[in-house]
């Protein structure tokens, strides 16, 4: 029997999913995503091991509706797969979780709490997890969080400058998009990158955006912190910013507090500097467009600022990584980020550069584009957790 592991993250109007063996290497079987939930031309797009595409159009009224048409399809499409266990992203962990942990109602009241601390985010997670619960009740089910990677910050990382009392109700910088990193970095290791000596930026750059700082393997800060909202600008998200705007805002323009939350989360960014798209590739195939190239050059300009600050809390620079759906496929952007910052040993081979090449260094610097796998890394947990329970169970 060929086992299969599903792999899950959930949006506010989308599921993404990948089906891949619960064996190593975890070969994908089948991997899509169900778009536009709620709306009239909601469709699952789907792709298999050898790139063959299909799309399966019908009335997808909400998540549940998206978890059982996957569900559906997957027993339908996929050959001879014996669903074992399924496995989601979940921004959030808190505080005190620096691990992946197997879904109980406990765990997941635990989950819900945290969702002022990610709103953005954690709701539709714990959507996804409660509707495959009530479809698959029987169905082992691990939450893997973005927040895991920088559980050890060192302290001065962690603080947020309010008073300490603070800290002991949760508000502390956390760091976000672990997943990628911890794949990332586990892909240098297997590429035989002394992970040991090298000091490791990696820039996962996408809809959502941060940085990484990465000393011995781990990380020792990030662009990201408290929220997702920290850090880099992003595709609707404002980055960095002034808290004292967010008080005249509150103040002075009298604005509800839902209604700066869709501001800085929802209208700001690439979109809210141009004007008209969050998408990067939009704005780079609109050089003409002057707003739309001055949100390309704030992006590029807070990236290559916020790059240079955290060399400091690595003593130096031995190697860049650009990742995530613009660091792995925007030459331009990439270009536009290292110039200006040969002081540092980053120089770009524009030729490789151009070509989409792994290694684009010309200086001293390391400079490498990678594609990430957030969900290779899920089923990997998947099975050390599975793993564990079953062990623990027969002790």
């Amino acid at each position: 029997m060929n086992n299969a592991v599903l792999v899950i993250n959930c949006g506010s109007s989308s599921v993404k999913f990948s089906l891949l063996r619960a064996e190593e290497p975890h070969a994908r079987l089948w991997s899509g995503a169900v778009e536009r939930i709620g709306l009239a031309n909601a469709a699952l797009q789907a792709r298999d091991a050898n790139g063959a595409t299909q799309e399966i159009r019908c009335d997808v009224t909400d998540h549940a509706a998206a978890l059982a048409l996957i569900l559906d399809a997957v027993e339908k499409h996929v050959p001879a797969p014996q669903l074992v266990a399924a496995g989601h992203r979940v921004v959030h962990g808190g505080p005190n979780c620096d691990c992946p942990t197997l879904m109980t109602a406990a765990e997941e009241a635990r989950l819900r709490a945290l969702i002022p601390l990610a709103p953005l985010h954690q709701p539709h997670n714990l959507v996804g997890i409660a509707a495959l619960r009530r479809a698959r009740p029987e169905l082992p089910q691990v939450a893997c969080f973005d927040t895991s990677f920088h559980h050890d910050l060192p302290r001065l990382a962690q603080l947020t400058g309010l008073p300490r009392t603070y800290a002991s109700e949760g508000i502390r910088r956390y760091g976000f998009h672990g997943l990628s990193y911890e794949y990332i970095v586990d892909q240098l290791h297997r590429d035989g990158v002394a992970l040991e000596r090298e000091r490791i930026l990696v820039a996962h750059l996408g809809n959502g955006a941060s940085l990484c700082a990465i000393r011995k393997g781990r990380s020792v800060d990030t662009s990201l912190g408290f929220s997702t909202l920290a850090g880099l600008p992003m595709g609707t998200r404002c980055g960095d910013l002034d808290p004292g705007i967010v008080l005249y805002l509150l103040g002075e323009r009298g604005m509800s507090l839902e209604r700066v939350q869709r501001l800085l989360y929802q209208e700001s960014g690439l979109l809210g500097i141009s004007g008209s798209s969050r998408n990067m590739q939009d704005l780079l195939d609109r050089p003409d467009d002057p707003a739309a190239a001055e949100a390309v050059d704030y992006f590029c300009y807070q990236v290559r600022r916020q790059l240079a600050a955290l060399t400091a809390a690595l003593g130096g620079l031995d190697r860049l990584v650009f990742t995530g759906g613009i660091g792995a496929n925007a030459p331009l952007v990439r270009s536009k980020i290292c110039a200006g910052l040969d002081y540092l040993g980053v120089g770009l081979d524009t030729r490789r550069n151009a070509a989409g090449k792994r290694d684009i260094a010309a200086g001293t610097v390391a400079i490498d584009v990678m594609a990430t796998d957030e969900e290779l890394v899920i089923a990997r947990h998947l099975r050390r957790v599975l793993t564990k329970s079953v062990t623990e169970a027969l002790a």
